[in-house]
């Protein structure tokens, strides 16, 4: 398996990737032109974020995607973890830690980022013990939100 950055041509794959992460995790149906389209944004603009994909044989299997926020009182970047999916058949075989550890090694090459972050559903325990696995800590800050009117995503 490979751990490399998306490229243009990953764009179909990640697309897949987020409509079916949405659905399962939130049975929400995404629209396919509003996510694609914010795929090919992120791709076309490496200074919002990135992807990271796992490649088994010339297929993406896995993949997350990081943006970027800025900490005012630590002087650097935080890399937010977001949009992480696995293909159900390529769970629980450690695919997520290899992207990780990848994210880790980008970060260790660049001064200006501080740290990582994500976002996970309260419910799933599966994930959160993964994540305290590879040493985050969960925080005591809740998301808060609110989408500007007309701003559809879903179905």
């Amino acid at each position: 398996m490979r751990i490399r950055l998306a490229t243009p041509a990953d764009a179909a794959a990640l697309t897949e990737f987020n409509a079916a992460m949405a659905l399962e995790t939130e049975a929400k149906e995404l629209l396919p032109e509003v996510v694609g389209a914010g795929v090919q944004s992120l791709l076309a603009n490496p200074a919002s974020g990135f992807y990271v994909i796992a490649d088994e044989g010339g297929r993406a299997v896995a993949s997350l995607m990081i943006t970027r926020e800025w900490s005012d009182w630590r002087n650097g970047s935080f890399w937010w973890i977001q949009s992480v999916y696995v293909r159900p058949e390529w769970r629980r075989r450690g695919v997520y830690t290899r992207l990780y550890r990848q994210v880790q090694e980008l970060a260790a090459k660049d001064p200006a980022v501080c740290g990582f972050r994500l976002y996970v559903e309260r419910e799933n325990s599966r994930a959160q013990a993964t994540y305290r696995a590879l040493g985050m800590k969960e925080t005591r800050y809740l998301v808060f939100e609110e989408l500007k009117p007309g701003v559809r995503f879903y179905r």
